[in-house]
């Protein structure tokens, strides 16, 4: 007699539309109770991970630059991409953490990496905070969401592709625009409102900053200025060669970074306001085992949906807050419902998705 054994199933992942009128309060507590004793940004992590990603960038382009192999400047624009990709994704953290708490840390970054990679920190400062507020995520008036999951199958190349331009676009941004604006005031409006936020959603319209954050605008903007008309005039003074390699291993990190925007959301929402619960679920975790999350989405942003539930948490914080979180709820959990096994996945999906609307 054979005895049949059967298997059941593993148990369906939770999906954002069944979140869409009402939160998972029990994660939601779990995230607050379980996570407690972290929260803090530590400067022993924050200072030296930065400097060290921005001097091997600033190293890499260099070596480019100056090396006469082809092999050596193609590994040496690699390694510089990487690390000034790893550099610049703590303008993330700029929006998050509370203004005292790395003292001097803001000016230092913008003023080694925002104003250098012409991407200073006012450029996602109130901005990005749009993106985390309970009824615009996802909407017509969230900056940084597009339903591209529900696009047509061209748009998803060309929104990867359109990134190889953004270092062009930001020279003639501050190089040409601000100061043709500062005595073409509609033109100083139209850039402000149209160019001055790392957005994706073209209906976007940026409104006059206000209080601190016009200080920032100011020196910043002036300072990206300076620095894009001296590349410019660069190619006066070495040729166009120095400019043009630079310039390539900057695309070459915004193309990466478009890709990781690309996976950091399941991009499934029409246009409706959701709960936490169902854009923690239309975000994206990849964590452990593996590793490659970590180059492609570095600083915290593996941990992209968790980020949503705690976007306050330091990045340093985030892989024992999502171990504690994991071990807690477990399998079948909404909490799970937002963990991811890579981009490729990701991209498969999003991409099949839109396949189905040819017409």
């Amino acid at each position: 007699m054979t005895i049949h054994q059967t298997i059941p199933a593993a148990p369906a992942k939770a999906t954002r539309a069944q979140f869409m009128a009402e939160d998972d309060k029990a994660m939601l507590r779990a995230a607050r109770d379980l996570t407690k004793g972290l929260g803090e940004a530590k400067p022993a992590i924050y200072w030296p991970d930065m400097l060290i990603s921005a001097g091997i960038g600033y190293a890499g382009i260099a070596v480019a630059i100056a090396s006469a192999s082809i092999a050596a400047k193609l590994a040496a624009g690699l390694v510089a991409a990487l690390a000034l990709y790893r550099a610049l994704m703590f303008i993330h953290e700029l929006t998050h953490i509370h203004r005292d708490a790395l003292p001097g840390f803001r000016t230092a970054w913008n003023l080694l990496v925002g104003i250098p990679m012409l991407t200073p920190s006012f450029m996602y400062e109130g901005v990005h905070v749009i993106h985390h507020k309970r009824t615009q995520y996802g909407t017509v008036e969230d900056p940084e969401y597009l339903p591209l999951a529900l696009m047509k199958p061209w748009s998803l190349p060309l929104f990867v592709l359109v990134a190889m331009l953004l270092p062009v676009a930001l020279i003639v941004r501050f190089g040409i625009l601000y100061p043709l604006g500062l005595v073409i005031p509609p033109l100083r409006t139209f850039v402000w409102e149209r160019f001055s936020s790392l957005s994706i959603n073209p209906e976007f319209l940026r409104r006059a900053p206000e209080a601190e954050l016009a200080g920032r605008v100011r020196w910043q903007e002036a300072g990206a200025s300076v620095w894009a008309i001296a590349l410019i005039a660069s190619v006066f003074v070495f040729g166009w060669q120095p400019l043009a390699s630079a310039l390539a291993i900057l695309s070459l990190a915004a193309v990466l970074n478009q890709l990781r925007t690309l996976v950091a959301h399941l991009w499934e929402n029409e246009g409706e306001a959701m709960t936490v619960t169902a854009q923690f679920l239309d975000s994206v975790n990849v964590p452990p085992p593996g590793i490659a999350a970590e180059i492609w989405a570095p600083v915290g942003l593996r941990y992209h949906a968790l980020h949503h539930l705690m976007p306050s948490m330091p990045y340093h914080d985030l892989p024992e807050a999502h171990r504690r979180l994991a071990r807690e709820l477990g399998t079948g959990s909404t909490y799970e419902g937002a963990n991811h096994p890579g981009m490729l996945t990701l991209v498969g999906r999003i991409a099949k998705s839109t396949m189905g609307r040819r017409a």
